[in-house]
């Protein structure tokens, strides 16, 4: 069998402290510390732990060319070799080894930077419940977090004295200002009553929605959005979780940009939903009631077609999230909507519910909008009181 190291690997020493009671007793202090090496390889569907001599021997073995493994035995533990590839940060070309080698070509062909794929794959979390958390730390607004934690850093950031400032002349107010003043994230929904269909439709042709199109060639076009995307390339997709608009049935969707149109992937019970929608954000219910929860997951390889291997592509891929959720956010506000978005997901749980590969397409951020309530139950941000009333 000819082997070749995994594509993409990262090893992190940890220290793991543990209590020692025989270092209590000659008078120290008590600890042990042990160094772990850890391998972080994206094919994998977790950490490895390694010892020191595997270490060694994976940084002898190519990544880029197949080895003859009875070659490399000759001057390497066998058992070592063997217990590297039963690991799968050795890959095999056995049959055996079939689906690990897939995965791992799948990523040498997508073109990942291997630190940016690195920190997708192993930064995605799978049925955490951050609002439960909150709620148990008794953490509820802004003066119980800064209450544990302390003072955060200033809140306004200065690099000169005062008098060295140039003052700048104040704005003179337009239809946009009014537009971003009334912006505020909605955590609080009314379930009785569903967005119109025309208001959904325009919300999701505004964000999403290709504005033009223009044909390179036979299978290259560029796509005009209303948000910059890196290249020109708009990776994003949208899925949706809707639970509350007229003609349209809750459950999971796909939006068609070209087209502009929902493909149906799976109707849900009401009940359904909206317990899928607090997987989704992690059991933040203050979200979860959104009328409609769009799941914005880049193709990956789209991007990477064109900045390949390289240090910034991913980067390109978090700010294309940013601008369509700031793009919904206005268009909800213009509409009257209230609308949200956050990176606190459980990513591997809307991958399985979605049927997404991750290292090819994967969340990022979920965003929501719908009709805000009219009593505030739940505190919102709201410091210009251009959604609630003071007092």
């Amino acid at each position: 069998m000819r082997i070749r190291r995994c594509s993409m690997l990262l090893i992190e020493p940890r220290e793991r402290v543990e209590f020692d009671l025989d270092s209590l007793l000659d008078g120290g202090n008590g600890l042990r510390t042990e160094r772990q090496w850890i391998a972080l390889a994206p094919h994998l569907e977790g950490e490895c732990l390694l010892s020191s001599e595997e270490v060694l021997l994976l940084g002898t073995v190519p990544s880029h060319e197949w080895t003859d493994q009875d070659a490399l035995r000759a001057h390497d533990d066998r058992a070592l070799l063997d217990g590297l590839v039963a690991k799968g940060l050795l890959i095999g070309d056995a049959l055996e080894f079939t689906d690990l080698r897939d995965r791992d070509e799948a990523l040498r062909a997508s073109h990942w930077y291997t630190h940016a794929g690195v920190a997708h794959a192993f930064g995605r979390w799978h049925g955490v419940a951050a609002g439960e958390r909150l709620r148990n730390h008794g953490i509820r607004n802004v003066a119980a977090l800064a209450e544990r934690l302390g003072a955060p850093p200033a809140h306004f950031h200065s690099r000169r004295k005062p008098e060295e400032r140039l003052a700048l002349a104040p704005p003179k107010p337009t239809a946009i200002d009014a537009l971003l003043r009334g912006r505020a994230v909605c955590r609080n929904f009314d379930a009785a009553r569903r967005v119109p269909f025309a208001f959904f439709s325009q919300m999701l042709h505004r964000t999403f929605g290709a504005q033009a199109t223009h044909a390179v060639n036979a299978e290259t076009a560029i796509v005009k959005k209303n948000s910059p995307s890196a290249g020109g390339l708009h990776p994003t997709e949208a899925y949706l979780l809707i639970q509350h608009v007229e003609n349209v049935a809750p459950g999971l969707y796909h939006y068609h940009v070209g087209d502009h149109a929902l493909e149906p992937l799976k109707t849900l019970l009401p009940e359904e939903a909206l317990a899928l929608a607090g997987h989704f954000v992690a059991e933040q219910e203050w979200f979860a009631g959104a009328h409609v929860m769009v799941v914005l997951a880049p193709r990956f390889a789209r991007n990477y077609w064109k900045y390949r291997n390289h240090a910034k592509s991913y980067r390109a891929v978090t700010l294309d999230v940013g601008h369509l959720s700031q793009t919904l956010q206005l268009s909800a506000t213009d509409l009257g909507l209230g609308a949200f978005v956050t990176a606190a997901i459980n990513e591997v749980d809307i991958e399985q519910a979605l049927g997404l590969e991750p290292m090819q397409e994967s969340p990022l951020a979920v965003c929501g909008f719908g009709w805000r309530a009219a009593e505030l139950t739940r505190m919102e941000l709201d410091p210009l009181h251009a959604v609630w009333p003071s007092g």
